[in-house]
């Protein structure tokens, strides 16, 4: 089938790239004489004969043919025109395979996190753009803490940051903390600066927020640090994360680590305080969505999944590291669980060594294929083909 698909278009490529006028033109024949057996009839009209002749009355399928179509250009036009739209059909049937759509779940919980490794903000319903998860102007992971060079700073090195909350309202930015003070400032802020940034070894750009969150940071995680508050504009140049574990599908980002979307299931977190002596959130993990009403760990095989009108594809498995240790409730980092659990029983198979090393896995990253709204308590439908 597949062969005759790709003759069937050759075909045709040759035909509309050279056209009919390539090929020779017919060479008219000579006219058959007038059978012997013929008579005229004395009645009939002069010039007419009153018996028909047997190719009068029965045509040749040739003579058809050659009546319809008058020569062999013409021939060649139909036939290579019927030949293309037939290779086209078979490869359509062929190439286009059904889509086979099975529930496997329903969206739990959807978080936002609009300070990378600040505190997340749980909402009903989020618009699910190509950049992640969006609700009024909050944006995910669309501001970043960086040192006064661009670095940039998450909770592995702060762990206390896990504890701020960026919200927004009415074109301002609310920065609050533990025994801190609210602090306002506009969303957009265009006199101010923007500054290059240095994220996981890629080039990012930031708008600064100004001094005023550059001194409410340091107040916070102490005045010996000169840190930047940043925040990613929609017109800025998105990041495509250069690492080469992120499989090189293209997809862009402002400040998360790899992916767009990540989602983990409730099943999957309760199958991992089976295992730990003191329970653990979800939100520990920082995920965007939540997935209620699957089995533990199922979500790992969903290669593309359907929420209402959203399309996502899986991109790779997401890699934990000590940022998994920091408690959300607390901001203390314990450096050991969940993660050494995790990496008892979560590790990659061996021929996946060289994208994840010795991180154990927990939770999917995703690429948004089509946008549309999410909110709790959609079907989440596994799509294969």
């Amino acid at each position: 089938m597949m062969l005759l698909c790709l003759l069937s278009l050759s075909f045709a490529l040759v035909f509309f790239r050279f056209g009919a006028g390539s090929f020779p033109a017919a060479v008219r024949q000579p006219e058959p004489p007038p059978r012997a057996n013929f008579r005229p009839s004395v009645n009939a009209p002069h010039g007419r004969s009153a018996v028909q002749s047997p190719s009068e009355s029965k045509m040749k399928p040739t003579e058809l043919f050659n009546a319809l179509v008058p020569n062999r250009r013409s021939a060649v036009v139909l036939g290579g025109a019927g030949a293309a739209l037939l290779g086209f059909g078979l490869c359509y049937k062929y190439l286009r395979k059904p889509e086979k759509v099975v529930r496997v779940g329903v969206v739990s919980k959807l978080l936002i996190h609009p300070l990378k490794s600040g505190k997340a903000t749980s909402v009903a319903a989020a618009e699910c753009e190509e950049m992640g998860l969006k609700s009024g102007e909050l944006r995910d992971r669309h501001w970043l803490v960086v040192t006064a060079d661009g670095h940039t700073v998450t909770g592995r090195q702060e762990p206390r940051l896990v504890l701020v909350s960026l919200t927004c309202e009415g074109g301002q930015v609310c920065l609050s903390g533990p025994d801190m003070e609210e602090l306002r400032f506009p969303i957009d802020q265009p006199e101010n600066p923007v500054i290059s940034c240095r994220l996981f070894g890629d080039d990012v750009q930031g708008r600064e927020c100004g001094e005023e969150a550059s001194r409410w940071l340091a107040r916070y995680l102490g005045d010996d640090k000169n840190l930047r508050l940043v925040h990613f504009e929609p017109e800025m140049k998105a990041r495509r994360p250069g690492d080469s574990k992120a499989l090189l599908q293209k997809y862009q980002v402002a400040y998360p680590d790899v992916g767009p979307v990540l989602l983990l299931s409730e099943a999957s977190v309760d199958d991992l305080n089976s295992r730990l002596e003191k329970d653990v959130t979800a939100e520990r993990f920082r995920p965007n969505i939540i997935i209620g009403d699957c089995q533990a760990f199922e979500e790992d095989s969903w290669e593309e999944i359907q929420i209402g009108s959203v399309r996502l594809q899986r991109i790779m498995s997401c890699d934990r590291c000590v940022f998994t240790t920091v408690d959300p409730e607390t901001g203390v980092i314990s450096r050991k669980e969940p993660l050494q659990t995790l990496k008892s029983y979560r590790l990659c198979k061996p021929s996946e060594r060289h994208i994840y090393k010795s991180s154990p896995l927990f939770g999917q990253l995703h690429a948004v294929k089509r946008t549309g709204v999410l909110h709790v308590g959609d079907a989440v439908y596994k799509i294969s083909h």
